[in-house]
């Protein structure tokens, strides 16, 4: 695998998911287009934007994210692999994980779970009232 511009650690990672999962740079089909958006001049002018393609899988992977073209081929390589990941692992993967997790946060609480927050919470101000230094009023 080529150098790219960031840490040999985030490398070493990125290779060994590639190896994992049995992506190989051979199977990879990678172009180079010109971005669109962001970016003014710089991105009019140099085809920064990396499109990859695993043979295998027929997995299209398009990244723009950065105006350093050698960024994108390292970011693409990583969004491919996740793309491969959660079609392979499906419901384990990290992603689909990450994602359940969300939205376990966000979903209602039920009547039930605010009324024992909510007892708790007054059981805990009782405790801390007690702990109050008498006032001069009394």
């Amino acid at each position: 695998m080529s150098d790219f511009p960031v840490s040999q650690e985030k490398t070493r990672a990125l290779e060994e998911k590639m190896a994992r999962f049995g992506v190989r740079e051979e199977d990879l089909d990678e172009s180079f287009v010109r971005s669109s958006g962001h970016g003014g001049q710089k991105v009019n002018k140099t085809s920064s934007c990396v499109q990859l393609v695993h043979r295998p899988t027929g997995i299209t992977v398009k990244c723009q994210q950065e105006r350093s073209q050698a960024l994108n081929r390292y970011l693409a390589r990583r969004i491919l692999v996740d793309k491969i990941e959660e079609k392979v692992l499906g419901e384990r993967s990290e992603r689909r994980k990450a994602m359940e997790k969300i939205r376990r946060q966000k979903r209602k609480r039920s009547k039930r779970a605010k009324e024992k927050m909510l007892k708790a919470k007054h059981h805990r101000s009782a405790i801390k009232a007690t702990r109050k230094p008498p006032s001069d009023n009394d």
